[in-house]
């Protein structure tokens, strides 16, 4: 459901009625700041219900928020008018977040941190193997269905993952939840809900470093992938850039497959979840070495391919496993805060990074410079990512 969303936003499907400039067009507008303003709300309700409900509790509540919410859009899309096509485009983000956040939540708070390295990888396979065919079937079918059918398409996944927690719920009910301690129930009552996950990243270098980790990737994606386009618009022209970005996003869809499938959960399981975690910024750095010394168009679309292969697959996972050592608040207020709004804010951040590329990097032949940028982020990035192993080690050994 999610991929038919960001493909059907992407693809044009709803835009061709009401059309939506390019990202740097309207990122300095009032919709990039509303956005943020829904995702900061989003992430206080979350951590509101939270406090009350858990695992599929909390996964039936927003799934039938997104069935009303379809329902909606099955009515109003048809002939829509400016807002209707840009509240769809707001409920597209805010479901994919959402969904994304209650699903991790789910299993961080089921899984046990040595079990959830051998786990998380084929787990997240589902989440590779759904985008591919999500994103198959739309490109198969998108002329053949309306967009009432595509949204009732969606409508049957929401109600078929609400399924899928029910059984899934039944069988964690067997898992024994850690007691919490009395100061953090104390709390979780007493806090404000729009600060409570703030409040618990900012008092911890562990949530922190998960934080920079969040914060630094969307920084460097987004250098990277403006130095891809860069070189194609450079080095092809016409069809051949469609065709090369097609191109690049299959080959990049079939790295992440590979990797979740073949590796992932052998490297968190055999060297660790920090390993893991330096394959995206340590495949990146090569990468933009290699931009740096040779901008060609096979460097440049190396630099993409990494980016997302790597992201999509090992990286998303050992991240999520972070959070299986942490406290419930954590997993359900922290994350929440992370996932939603200071990821939303990370983008705002690297968006105006890229409005400040294109207007000091005009030409080509400075745009291999920017990898200078990027190595200096990644070496931090690098650092923090140790950081974090370390200390997810030492806080998996009391639960071993």
């Amino acid at each position: 459901g999610r991929q038919v969303f960001d493909e059907l936003l992407q693809l044009g499907f709803v835009a061709h009625r009401f059309p939506i400039e390019s990202t740097l067009a309207w990122a300095g507008s009032p919709i990039m700041w509303l956005n943020m303003v829904i995702a900061f709300v989003a992430s206080t309700i979350f951590a509101f219900l939270s406090r009350s409900f858990r695992r599929q509790k909390l996964t039936y509540i927003f799934s039938i928020f997104i069935a009303a919410c379809l329902i909606f859009f099955m009515s109003t899309l048809e002939s829509p008018v400016g807002g209707t096509v840009w509240s769809f485009y707001f409920f597209g983000d805010l479901y994919s977040t959402l969904m994304v956040s209650t699903f991790f939540a789910f299993l961080n708070d089921s899984i046990a941190p040595e079990k959830a390295k051998r786990l998380y990888g084929l787990i997240g396979l589902g989440g590779v193997s759904g985008g591919a065919f999500g994103a198959t079937l739309l490109a198969a079918r998108i002329k053949q269905l309306s967009i009432t059918a595509w949204l009732a398409i969606c409508l049957g996944v929401a109600g078929g993952i609400c399924v899928v927690a029910g059984a899934a719920g039944r069988l964690f009910a067997r898992v024994p939840i850690p007691e919490t301690p009395k100061a953090d129930q104390a709390a979780a009552v007493t806090e404000n809900p729009a600060t409570a996950g703030a409040r618990l990243v900012f008092r911890s270098r562990y949530l922190l470093a998960i934080l920079a980790i969040v914060g630094l990737y969307e920084m460097v994606s987004t250098i990277m992938d403006f130095q891809f386009k860069s070189a194609v618009a450079h080095y092809l022209d016409g069809e051949a850039i469609g065709v090369r970005i097609a191109n690049m996003y299959a080959i990049s869809n079939v790295l992440s497959f590979v990797v979740q499938l073949f590796f992932t959960s052998f490297v968190m399981n055999r060297f660790g979840v920090g390993m893991a975690l330096l394959v995206l910024p340590a495949t990146a750095l090569i990468g933009s070495v290699g931009f740096l010394l040779t901008p060609v168009l096979l460097a440049g679309s190396a630099l993409y391919v990494s980016d997302n292969g790597f992201n999509n697959s090992i990286n998303q996972s050992a991240r999520e496993v972070l959070y299986t050592p942490t406290t419930r608040r954590a997993k359900y207020q922290a994350k929440a805060f992370i996932d939603m709004f200071l990821q939303r804010f990370a983008k705002a951040l690297a968006v105006g990074l890229s409005l400040g590329i294109t207007t000091f990097f005009a030409g080509f032949e400075s745009v291999r410079w920017l990898s200078l940028i990027v190595g200096t982020i990644l070496v931090f990035w690098i650092r923090i990512v140790r950081f974090a192993g370390k200390e997810f080690e030492k806080k998996s050994a009391p639960a071993v």
